[in-house]
């Protein structure tokens, strides 16, 4: 039986993109399970600056974005959070992403062992991502099951020379929470309590983030 969690792998780093308007718990949980399953010395956030197929959407300041992240994984030693994204100019896409945490991490001696964390709805897309093979060569994926959505195929990534044997599947956790919906429960004036971490829950009623909001589906 393998050991749970499985111990950590020096210099394997975790990355994990995405809007995050706002982060919730399921975002937590996803992060934390990738670290266990496959060993990783530490999962660092990556707020999208404006994502490429999102460019005609309306996000929440980037600003305020970082800050609920911040709050979010404080206390875990484990999670960390990097503003690259948010400091480049221009669409944030996932291959410049990776290429630059290589190159900051790499030393004379050795290179970062990456591992890129999507969900299941993206992992599908990835083929149409700007250059997968550089992305499964700089990163090995690991995708993200979720609730209401069907498994990922395996063959999904098959187009792509050594995608497959670069995947791994988690099994859980398995929840079915989006950031469109709590942004339409916060301008409704609804509590998120216990939907996302209790400091991203104040930060967004004191900074009135998406009070009065039109309910975009946005995830």
């Amino acid at each position: 039986m393998t050991a749970w969690p499985v111990p950590v792998v020096p210099g394997s780093i975790g990355m994990f993109g995405g809007t995050f308007d706002p982060i919730h718990v399921a975002h937590l949980a996803v992060a934390q399970a990738a670290a266990e399953t496959i060993g990783l010395e530490c999962v660092v956030f990556v707020p999208a600056g404006q994502p490429p197929h999102k460019l005609d959407t309306v996000i929440a300041p980037a600003e305020d974005r970082l800050a609920m992240v911040r709050l979010a994984i404080e206390g875990n030693d484990r999670f960390s959070v990097d503003s690259l994204e948010i400091e480049r100019a221009g669409p944030s896409y996932t291959v410049d992403t990776l290429e630059a945490m290589r190159a900051r991490r790499t030393t004379e001696d050795s290179a970062p062992d990456l591992a890129l964390i999507v969900s299941v709805e993206a992992y599908r897309q990835l083929p149409t991502w700007r250059d997968p093979q550089r992305i499964v060569e700089l990163a090995r994926i690991v995708v993200a099951p979720r609730e209401g959505y069907a498994d990922a195929d395996p063959a999904a990534l098959a187009v792509i020379p050594g995608g497959p044997e670069r995947t791994v599947f988690l099994d859980k956790p398995r929840l079915r929470l989006s950031a469109s919906e709590l942004r339409s429960w916060a301008s409704e004036g609804r509590s998120l309590r216990y939907l996302v971490p209790d400091a991203v829950a104040a930060y967004i009623g004191d900074h009135g983030l998406y009070r009065n909001q039109s309910r975009t589906d946005r995830p």
